[in-house]
């Protein structure tokens, strides 16, 4: 059985320790020590990086009562060095033990159980038994953990026997029998927990939830504590004052200049569009004084794909027309084709003939298709085969 260092003291972030045994699982070496401070993949929590010897440990996976380190090659010899990647390890005791935090403050606030748990690499998550909440719930529950993060209270880990575990006040019922281990919140949360965690609440630093999002009928928070809290917080403050600046304003009226601005700017394209359809009508009628036949090719170089779409959509809706358009743009060109309803052709066969010729991508219905390329050199030749097979339909 590997003795397991960090039950009894979390910081252990070196060690020495003795190669029990080799394997090789699905072709990855593994070592079994005597004695680990490596925290094995368990509860939500992922395993600990780190070396041994020097040797990268990839990962660490419990296998009974044993606990496999898999390193990217042997390590030779029967005496080893450990070194746990202390930086991470206590970046996850900060996470961990700041969930158990906030999972209570959940329940003592809102009533509301914790139904799983995920540490993340970058931001973790708690789903939490709420059909709903609202900002004011959050900002009760963010205060409470917080206060309790504050008063730097004590955080205890010790065993209870199967037949005294009654006796302990647990958030959640054990999941596994025999012997407990508890982490303790002293006068605040007790749960039946394997994993690392700070020695004082104080560690765990900021507690902040970032998101929210419904899931399963339950919601789902991600969150942030200590160093990872403070990372997110010099993000959003430098983009908070890059947008204050831009936008001359104090920090707290920058939400409300972006809500208007992008309120001015709905109104400012929907005059726009109004604009737009009103020019393609009258650009329309010139194109069918000036093509008199059924079939009209052009190939725009001033015009946008939506433009150049709104000005054929006008024509076939003014006359018995067929347009085969195209607007050469960077990065995307697109060719528009479209017909009067009062024809029967079904454009659909022209898809496969125009998407080899341009490399594009795209389709449509019957009266209308678009095809997407990147390549503008080929526009003419698709339209021209195209008007070809249109032709002979006639």
């Amino acid at each position: 059985m590997t003795v397991r260092l960090y039950f009894d003291d979390p910081t252990t972030a070196e060690f020495e320790a003795k190669i029990v045994r080799r394997e090789n699982r699905d072709g990855r070496p593994a070592l079994v020590l005597d004695r680990t401070a490596f925290y094995p993949e368990s509860g939500g929590q992922p395993a600990d990086r780190g070396t041994i010897n020097g040797v990268r440990v990839i990962d660490v996976q419990e296998d009974g009562e044993d606990i496999l380190h898999f390193v990217e090659r042997d390590v030779p010899g029967e005496s080893v060095q450990g070194k746990v990647d202390w930086p991470l390890r206590f970046d996850r005791m900060q996470q961990h033990s700041g969930q158990h935090i906030l999972s209570q403050a959940f329940i003592e606030v809102l009533k509301a159980e914790t139904r799983s748990f995920h540490l993340g690499d970058e931001v973790s998550t708690l789903e939490i038994g709420l059909a709903k909440a609202d900002e004011a719930d959050l900002e009760r529950v963010e205060r409470w953990a917080n206060a309790v993060v504050f008063e730097d209270r004590e955080v205890k880990t010790y065993f209870v026997p199967e037949d005294k575990i009654a006796e302990v006040p647990l958030r959640r019922p054990p999941k596994k029998e025999g012997t407990i281990r508890v982490v303790e919140i002293s006068g605040f949360d007790y749960s039946a927990c394997g994993g690392t965690h700070v020695r004082r609440t104080g560690e765990v630093g900021l507690i902040k939830v970032t998101r929210w999002e419904k899931v399963r009928g339950n919601l789902r928070f991600d969150f942030l504590c200590g160093g990872r809290a403070l990372t997110d917080y010099g993000l959003k403050n430098r983009s908070l004052r890059r947008v204050s600046g831009l936008f001359s304003v104090s920090d707290k009226d920058a939400a409300a200049s972006v809500e208007k601005t992008l309120a001015d700017l709905k109104a400012q394209k929907k005059t726009a569009r109004i604009m737009q359809e009103t020019l393609a009508k009258y650009e329309a009628r010139d194109i069918i004084a000036n093509e008199p036949g059924p079939l009209i090719r052009r190939v725009f170089e001033d015009k946008t794909p939506e433009e150049v779409k709104l000005l054929a959509l006008s024509v076939v809706r003014q006359a018995a027309r067929v347009v085969l358009f195209a607007a050469k743009a960077r990065p995307q060109s697109h060719i528009i084709v479209a017909r009067s309803d009062d024809l029967s052709m079904d454009l659909r066969q022209l898809t496969p003939v125009i998407l080899p010729i341009v490399s594009g991508k795209g389709g449509g219905g019957a009266s209308l298709i678009e095809i997407v390329t990147e390549d503008p050199s080929k526009l003419d030749e698709a339209l021209l085969k195209a008007e070809g097979i249109l032709r002979d339909l006639k």
